[in-house]
């Protein structure tokens, strides 16, 4: 029997322990490179709970944190809250909430931060600090002292208003750059922990090699290819250059990059462009475009594998590597590769319904 899943209200600042409520219809995902999200509905059957749920539910300062038995599988923010009452007068609480990293995108660069031959690393935590350093902005992310081994130099400026998770995101997203995720977890202490998890050039976990069979323990697979985004020609634009106000305004460009080596081997052009509006630096700009054009050459692949949860399969396999052996009319001879774990969507147990995990993995 699967352990129970248990929804624990928090105070977002303080982490104070408000309330334990019950949540129907759960779903909760959490990604690398992406900002994780739960809904559910906590059900309203009489005046108790709904002074309870008034009392804890608050969007936007209520702190949510999911637990499997004793163990902390997901934490994030409220957001939204619809009270709900359907045809036959049962009253619920929709809940949606997003991981803590969505706290960052919320909260907006109003000072000029400069940074000369920094490691990227450090340039995250700055951002990080200042976050968390204002009044009433401090919501207990933590993290380690570790550094990328790469330098940046940047230039932040406060007319841009950036918001601090779109700033890593643009920063991770630069040549040699990184993968940032907040993680949420238990210390051995039996303390809830929001720490901030950095990897160059990607978040890599465990030593252990989990593996996947179908037919076998993945239940279900989906193998999507799109190439609708992939392109071998590249130009990325940054801020416009131009000072003098009564001549026309241009943005500074990149080279215009091409793959050469696809076209001859039989590729159409297909070309695709990217925008970096505030920076300022030709040096900088490159450096994206390089990285856009290269993350662009392949046509996207995400499979997804539908296993049953339980035993290795946990929230700390993403960044893991598994090796995925699948035998089937499409794979008469058997797939057998290794994939790194990059998202994870949870379907707690319900009703005729077993608890199972969808995996998104990375195709190298």
């Amino acid at each position: 029997m699967a352990p129970p899943y248990r929804v624990l209200l928090t105070d977002l600042r303080s982490d104070t322990l408000l309330d334990a409520l019950p949540v129907q219809g759960v779903s909760l995902d959490d990604y690398i490179g992406k900002t994780g999200r739960l809904t559910g509905t906590v059900p309203i059957p009489n005046r108790a709970i709904a002074e309870r749920a008034r009392r804890a539910l608050v969007p936007g300062r209520t702190g949510v944190w999911v637990e499997r038995g004793r163990e902390i599988w997901w934490g994030g923010i409220l957001w939204t809250l619809n009270l709900a009452s359907d045809d036959r007068g049962f009253l619920g609480a929709q809940i949606q909430a997003g991981g803590w990293e969505s706290y960052l995108y919320r909260r907006l660069l109003f000072d000029t931060l400069l940074a000369e031959q920094v490691d990227q690393f450090d340039i995250v935590r700055e951002l990080i600090d200042y976050a968390q350093e204002t009044p009433g902005g401090n919501i207990g992310l933590t993290y380690d002292d570790t550094v990328s081994g790469v330098l940046r130099d940047r230039t932040f400026l406060r007319y841009d208003h950036n918001s601090i998770g779109a700033l890593l995101d643009q920063l991770a997203a630069t040549e040699r750059g990184f993968e940032w995720r907040v993680a949420s977890y238990r210390d051995s202490d039996g303390r809830r922990v929001k720490r901030l998890q950095l990897g160059h050039p990607v978040i890599r976990n465990g030593a252990a090699e989990t593996v996947l069979d179908h037919p076998g323990p993945v239940l279900a697979y989906s193998w999507p290819t799109d190439a609708t985004a992939k392109a071998n020609g590249w130009q990325t634009r940054g801020a416009s250059v131009n000072t003098n106000q009564a001549a026309d305004s241009y943005p500074l460009t990149s080279p215009v990059l091409v793959a050469d080596d696809d076209i001859a081997a039989g590729w159409p052009r297909l070309d695709g462009s990217s925008d970096y509006t505030t920076v300022t630096q030709q040096a900088t700009l490159d450096g994206h475009a390089r990285a856009d054009a290269t993350a662009a050459r392949a046509p996207v692949q995400i499979p997804e594998v539908t296993v049953l949860l339980g035993g290795t399969i946990t929230p700390a396999l993403l960044g893991s590597t598994v090796r995925l052996r699948v035998r089937d009319l499409w794979h008469p001879t058997t797939l057998d590769a290794r994939y790194r774990v990059v998202g994870m969507t949870i379907s707690p147990p319900e009703r005729g319904r077993p608890e199972t995990a969808r995996l998104y993995l990375e195709v190298p």
